[in-house]
């Protein structure tokens, strides 16, 4: 066995840079479309660095496209908290609801953020990312059955909004 036949036997992930360069649109593009443009470069930071953390314990034969988007999910469900929570300034407080101003983001991508963070996490797997169920519910941490339901459940929340729409239009 010759020296890198050694060094590669011993490996057991690829370095750290290169799993980011394969890993890095995808992320983003998964953020984007759970907390929007705006959140998503934080999300994606922290996400990063949590990754950064924990990559050297990693087992071998990991997943590491299902890791990474899991750890994803969770930053992205931490970011949601982290925003409900936040003080809203009386200035901003309106005295009469409004409809939301238009930001230039299409109506469907804005029902999709408004989803419970499951479900949202469902569609973007599947739909976005276009994965299986079976890498969905390894991404959620369930069930296929549950992963299928969560987008069924999704889909079903997202025509009645748009159904609701054509009607009102």
């Amino acid at each position: 066995m010759t020296g890198a036949e050694r060094l590669y036997s011993k490996m057991t992930v690829p370095p750290f840079a290169a799993f980011m360069e394969e890993h890095r649109v995808p992320v983003y593009r998964f953020l984007v479309a759970l907390v929007g443009p705006d959140h998503a470069e934080d999300c994606f930071q922290e996400t990063f660095l949590a990754a950064l953390r924990a990559y050297r314990r990693l087992p071998r034969g990991e997943n590491l496209r299902a890791w990474i988007l899991t750890i994803a999910r969770r930053k992205a469900i931490d970011q949601e908290r982290a925003r409900k929570r936040r003080p809203v300034s009386m200035a901003e407080v309106p005295e009469r609801p409004a409809p939301p101003a238009p930001d230039g983001q299409p109506e469907l991508w804005r029902a999709v953020r408004e989803l419970p963070p499951t479900q949202r996490a469902a569609v973007v797997h599947r739909y976005v990312l276009d994965r299986s169920y079976r890498e969905v519910a390894e991404a959620l941490g369930c069930s296929e059955e549950a992963a299928r339901a969560s987008a069924h459940e999704a889909r079903k929340r997202l025509r009645a909004r748009f159904e609701t729409v054509k009607e009102d239009a």
